[in-house]
């Protein structure tokens, strides 16, 4: 019996992370719990900033009484802890959806490694790659902990719209894909992305067994992938936090990075051309 689950494990996990990924895309494209309409979350533009200014400057009516002028001069109502809860769980499950495909090929392989290992009597029980995969996603709770926060933060400004949850400011806009681009050119993140490109020499490294020992491997390689995307994430608040478009674009370009050939050239130029944009948006 062991060895027929041993023999179908890398399958079982394979289909268990095309599931959750499938099932993260799933509560995106339904909207996340936020009632968003397809066209918000589909919206694409150049500089989406001015987007989100004239989409406030229509929504907003030819007359309002005193009282309404009041209250929109004291910004936007304050998150209730259900609007706290299903702004986090939205991020984490971004997280899910855009990571998942790009640290597939490397929580399949600390299965193979661990079943190898096993065979040798090197390690006791099934290949705990849930156990790894948990910790590799904990890593990326708690990025969505500390985006939501940030969240907030740019709502009450007002520098993030809340209707479309992108930038309303040229400034934020521009320095995030500033920000974004030059840290695609650094070796902190080439570094950091290294580590994502060598899942074998990743795992000879730091290898630990049992299911402790994958909850700390998973939590290593998240945080290495948090080091290496963190900045490309943050151009959510530039182009809209659900927007579909920007989600995809952006789960493309982290798979090229991390599991193409080229995968450090294309940083690269995707970090010329964010500072590029960003000069561009600073000057529209």
């Amino acid at each position: 019996m062991l060895e027929r689950v041993l023999r179908h494990e890398r399958m079982i996990a394979s289909v268990g992370l095309a599931l959750l990924c499938a099932l993260a895309w799933l509560y995106l494209l339904t909207g996340a719990g936020l009632d968003m309409s397809a066209s918000e979350m589909t919206t694409l533009s150049l500089f989406p900033h001015k987007a989100a200014q004239a989409s406030a400057a229509m929504s907003m009516p030819m007359s309002m009484s005193a009282a309404e002028m009041r209250d929109m001069a004291m910004g936007p109502p304050a998150w209730s802890p259900g609007l706290w809860a299903l702004t986090a769980a939205m991020w984490w499950t971004m997280m899910v959806a855009m990571m998942t495909p790009s640290a597939a090929p490397t929580i399949l392989l600390y299965g193979r490694a661990h079943r190898h290992a096993l065979a040798h009597g090197q390690a006791a029980g099934l290949a705990p790659v849930w156990a790894f995969a948990a910790g590799y996603l904990l890593v990326w709770l708690g990025f969505s902990l500390a985006a939501a926060g940030l969240h907030w933060g740019l709502e009450r400004a007002s520098l993030v719209s809340a209707a479309t949850m992108g930038s309303r400011s040229r400034w934020l806009s521009g320095a995030v894909l500033m920000a974004a681009g030059a840290y695609q050119l650094s070796p902190l993140q080439q570094a950091c992305l290294g580590h994502c490109r060598s899942p074998a020499a990743f795992l000879s490294r730091h290898w630990r067994p049992g299911a402790l020992g994958a909850v700390r491997l998973g939590v290593l390689h998240g945080t290495y992938c948090v080091g290496c995307c963190w900045l490309l994430m943050a151009l959510l608040f530039v182009g809209g936090v659900m927007n579909l478009a920007w989600i995809a674009a952006l789960t493309l370009l982290v798979m090229a990075e991390k599991v193409f050939p080229g995968g450090p050239w294309v940083a690269r130029v995707c970090g010329v051309v964010m500072l590029a944009w960003g000069a561009a948006t600073l000057l529209v």
